[in-house]
């Protein structure tokens, strides 16, 4: 078997560390830390993942046994350790997982994947990555005290998922690789890579990094997982990457515009794009007139309803947070198609913060808005609520925020009122965290 990353396009042939957007080619030498596995596994059929994890935390795959299975776990809060002090540390290794997706080798998988234009379903990627994700770190927290492992472990957050300017064929096969790459006390980060079959090698197709936490059996309190101990140069560089990328979140968190006032240069946008919509001929600041080429903000919405079927539960039996990220990609998606008036071409995510679980049997509302453009890129943000059949009122479960790039120019967007001002920069927010504009490829499709 070839070894881990034996075969993917090399450092000499750009393959590249993560950046926002769409990568343009090979960048400072010094900045491509990219992590090799000499010693993998033998890769997992993308089948066999969830069954994989079903068994490493004694899932049903009956829903009407969830209740018993549930029960047996509470048994299994004895195995919780009491401090991280008392749990082996772990290397990187240990938690380095390959999955292979065979759409070459194995044709009936495809349909799963296929948009209509015979593109990748990027929102079956998703799904795809948060199983692994989850997987990654059931090797990292691996005992052998117990047949089945104590911790619930979830997504927390998708910090980013940047894409490689890389065609993307439904006839080749894929491969998905990760590891841990930093730890907390109850919390891991996970790195991942996708790549795809290019005659005789394997080449980069995206990178992105999840961040996991550790929950007791009955997924109630938090629990500690095994300290990560870094070995050499390369694995010392992404752990304390890690560990920027975490000060980077509190300090993007602290200054969120829920918390914090804009700054005095996002201040003066705001103004001077609400002078650019008053009406010259009335002298009066509620008479508002779009420039030309230009929506109102409020005129970009989609919006859609899922019932949370047990179809699409987790083995925790809450609702698969891969299926949430699909279902807001696709709106997402759609959303950005219908305001470009194009096809449109995901570019980057990030951002999406898991606040509250699903429950089977919720009613899940997505709600999709264009909040920022430049040029050809849209910026979109999607907000998730769900209710209960018993009770009406509505919880944000998850905001996910998407750039899109399109086949050509699109409007601009403007802001009516204070709040979608707000909405306006922030998405200029996380448009402007991504790297520098590139031009679209006719060979680049990933689609709903």
């Amino acid at each position: 078997m070839r070894r881990a990353v034996l075969g993917l396009c090399t450092l000499s042939k750009g393959l590249l560390t993560p950046g926002r957007g769409l990568t343009q080619g090979p960048r400072n030498p010094e900045s491509q830390r990219v992590f090799h596995i000499h010693e993998a596994r033998s890769p997992i059929h993308v089948n066999h993942v969830r069954d994989k994890l079903r068994e490493i935390v004694g899932a049903s795959t009956n829903w009407r046994d969830h209740v018993k299975a549930m029960e047996e776990r509470k048994l299994l809060h004895s195995f919780l350790a009491k401090s991280q002090e008392e749990l082996p540390p772990r290397q990187m290794k240990d938690s380095y997982v390959e999955v292979l997706l065979p759409l070459g080798s194995q044709p009936e998988l495809r349909e799963k994947y296929l948009t209509v234009q015979n593109a990748i379903r990027f929102g079956r990627i998703l799904e795809d990555l948060d199983s692994l994700g989850v997987l990654i770190c059931y090797m990292h927290t691996k005992t052998h005290s117990a047949k089945m492992s104590p911790l619930s472990i979830v997504t927390a957050l998708v910090d980013k998922i940047d894409m490689h300017k890389k065609s993307l064929s439904p006839e080749q096969d894929i491969k998905f690789s990760g590891h841990v790459s930093w730890v907390g006390k109850t919390s891991m980060e996970v790195k991942m890579q996708m790549f795809q079959l290019h005659g005789n090698e394997f080449c980069p197709v995206l990178e992105a990094t999840f961040v996991m936490v550790a929950r007791d059996s009955e997924n109630k309190r938090s629990a500690f997982v095994n300290p990560l101990i870094p070995e050499g140069p390369e694995e010392e560089e992404l752990f304390r990457q890690g560990e920027l990328n975490k000060g980077r979140r509190v300090a993007f968190s602290s200054a969120s515009l829920l918390k914090m006032a804009p700054s005095a240069e996002e201040r003066t946008t705001i103004h001077e794009m609400f002078l650019n919509t008053l009406d010259p001929k009335t002298i009066s600041f509620r008479s508002r007139v779009l420039p030309p080429n230009a929506v109102w903000m409020e005129n970009s919405k989609l919006k859609s309803l899922e019932i949370c079927h047990p179809q699409e539960r987790n083995i925790f039996n809450r609702i698969f947070g891969g299926f949430l990220m699909r279902k807001a990609y696709e709106l997402g998606w759609a959303t950005a198609c219908n305001f470009g008036g194009s096809r449109p071409f995901v570019v980057a995510v990030d951002d999406i913060m898991f606040q509250k679980p699903v429950e089977v049997g919720s009613l899940l509302f997505l709600s999709s808005q264009v909040c920022y453009t430049q040029g050809n890129y849209i910026q979109v943000r999607v907000h998730s609520e769900v209710a209960t059949l018993q009770n009406k009122e509505h919880t944000t479960t998850n905001v996910f925020h998407f750039t899109f790039m399109s086949e050509k120019e699109v409007p601009l967007v403007f802001p009516r009122t204070y709040g979608e001002s707000m909405l306006f920069l922030d998405g200029q927010r996380h448009f402007n965290s991504m790297s520098a504009p590139v031009t679209l490829r006719k060979d680049y499709l990933m689609e709903p």
